[in-house]
């Protein structure tokens, strides 16, 4: 059953919130998202760094840099009212007021097309 992909030139007003955070903080990220009302989302591990470049370990006497740490990159895509609330439920949970608690990246969607219904827009979500 083949359904036509709809396509629109009207904006749909849908964003794309990615957080990296750590590790240890995915599972009750997740729970307070789906807590809020915030349905779906992509869990990808990672490794990067930010202002903390990194720390020194020592390995057999040798000291060396770690520069790319390990993080999750938590993605969900929400219309533009709730954007807002998912900025705020991740901050407020990730957050442990440490350097290395990630970041938040919000970007505009042109669209979102549910593959099994061609549905677009924030309905497709």
């Amino acid at each position: 059953m083949n359904h036509p992909v709809k396509t629109s030139r009207k904006e749909h007003h849908v964003k794309k919130v990615e957080a990296v955070i750590r590790h240890y903080k995915l599972e009750e990220v997740k729970n307070a998202l789906t807590q809020a009302g915030i349905q779906g989302m992509t869990v990808s591990e990672v490794r990067g760094f930010g202002r903390q470049r990194g720390h020194k370990e020592t390995y057999r006497g040798a000291e060396y840099t770690v520069d790319f740490l390990p993080k999750v990159k938590l993605e969900v895509v929400v219309a533009d009212d709730e954007v807002a609330n998912a900025i705020q439920v991740i901050s407020n949970v990730a957050r442990t007021g440490q350097i290395g608690d990630g970041k938040i990246f919000v970007t505009n969607l042109a669209d979102v097309i549910r593959i099994r219904t061609g549905e677009t827009g924030p309905g497709a979500i």
